[in-house]
């Protein structure tokens, strides 16, 4: 399992993998009740517990319930069914190190505009209401949790048994081949893709299911919208619209290209991106704060120009892959470097490193918009409490790990060529700075 040699070191790992698997679930728990029952407050949540002790923590902790897991099970056994049976065109991962190529069918957008139709259409014709998912959302939660956690031991199970394909294979070490699991392109069948599902269909688009969730249950409740939830909401749509407009290229990521099928990606797919991620929105149901046009006008804006840059560094690094480096960037043909490495099976290939455009600012300049985007629809929700902003302090950790990850990576893969790359490109995130 080689990719697990270039993460961290063997401590750093060990403490990290089982800080993640005991503190992650009960840490979603609290924010729930801290931001729908404890007025945003950490210090009264704290407070709560410091009274009332273990026995407190048990008593906010709801149980999953029948109507929690046929909210879950619907829903993905709907998003399953829209993976399988939508059309879409046919279209290639990247080769993997044992040489295999994953192949794809490329219908996220389609089905990301079925879903929300839908979920709107049923609202609309008063057939689901989506304050239920609100008003069960701790008990979804709890669910999430416990299924979740059973399905990374189907992944588990199933790396050792029967893996689908040969990149898969055990360090010899059952907690970190359960954290970041045994298979890279586990699949269920030939066709249904089990880290599509859980990170782009289940995922994903639970994201901007629970965004609309909020929206919907802040103008049942007052009557109305504020506009703060309304940049917010937003905000958060075009983000995910964004995603699946472009999911063709995160098949390219690391998250799918690079990380196994374990706990790490897809437990937190499946529960910490819908509680975690869509936590801003959570805070603002029950504090609908008015912005003002002007302010809210500058933060949409803001929000959307972080999004679309973005956007752009993705899709200007996508075509000049498409086409080779056979394309304009910002308009002059694009500086770059051929690079050669050796495959697992000692089969020697080429690979371009773009170095100019977004990509010589700085390695991974992308990760700048997308810090700045949670941030501007996080800011909504004002100064008055801090956990709001627990997101955007996760994601800027969570990316600069990434960029490490990926330098320590691509310096293993492409050795002197990686270092001619750093040497043009100086600056792993923010020009700069290191």
């Amino acid at each position: 399992m080689a990719e697990a040699k270039t993460v961290h070191s063997p401590l750093v790992t060990y403490i990290s993998m089982l800080s993640l698997l005991t503190l992650c679930p009960p840490f979603v728990i609290l924010l729930w009740y801290t931001m729908v029952h404890a007025d945003g407050s950490i210090a009264q949540t704290f407070d709560y517990l410091r009274q009332h002790g273990l026995q407190g923590f048990l008593n906010i902790w709801p149980r999953p319930t029948a109507v929690a897991w046929k909210i879950i099970a619907v829903y993905a056994a709907f998003e399953a069914a829209l993976q399988l049976y939508l059309p879409g065109k046919t279209v290639k991962g990247p080769i993997s190190p044992t040489g295999n190529q994953p192949v794809y069918k490329a219908n996220g957008m389609a089905a990301y505009f079925v879903t929300l139709i839908t979920y709107i259409g049923l609202w609309w014709f008063g057939i689901f209401n989506p304050t239920i998912v609100y008003d069960h959302l701790g008990e979804i939660y709890s669910a999430l949790i416990v299924g979740s956690f059973i399905f990374c031991i189907f992944l588990y199970i199933k790396g050792h048994v029967a893996p689908s394909s040969t990149d898969s294979g055990s360090s010899g070490n059952i907690i970190i081949d359960f954290y970041w699991g045994m298979e890279l392109y586990p699949r269920i069948g030939k066709n249904f893709d089990i880290k599509v599902f859980t990170n782009c269909r289940f995922g994903m688009m639970s994201w901007a299911v629970l965004a609309l969730t909020y929206c919907i249950k802040q103008y049942e409740q007052n009557g109305k919208v504020a506009d703060s939830m309304l940049v917010n909401t937003i905000l958060m749509l075009v983000y995910v619209t964004k995603f699946f407009w472009w999911e063709a290229g995160y098949w390219n990521t690391m998250d799918i290209a690079h990380d196994r099928a374990g706990f790490y990606i897809c437990w937190g797919c499946l529960v910490w991106v819908p509680s975690i991620y869509t936590s801003p929105g959570m805070y603002l149901v029950n504090h609908p704060i008015n912005l003002g046009t002007q302010l809210a006008f500058y933060i949409l804006v803001a929000g959307i120009l972080c999004i679309y840059i973005n956007y752009d560094c993705d899709r200007q690094r996508q075509e000049f892959r498409r086409t080779n480096g056979k394309c304009i960037v910002w308009g002059k043909a694009p500086s770059k470097i051929v690079a050669t490495y050796t495959t697992t099976s000692g089969e020697t290939k080429s690979s371009l490193l773009l170095t100019s455009g977004w990509w010589g600012l700085s390695r991974h300049f992308h990760y700048v918009p997308e810090i700045l985007g949670a941030f501007f629809w996080t800011v909504p929700a004002l100064f008055n409490h801090f956990l709001p902003y627990f997101y955007v302090i996760f994601l800027t950790i969570l990316l600069f790990d990434r960029a490490k990850r990926d330098d320590d990576r691509c310096r293993s893969k492409y050795g002197k060529y990686w270092k001619l790359y750093c040497e043009r490109v100086p600056y792993r995130i923010i020009p700069g700075i290191y």
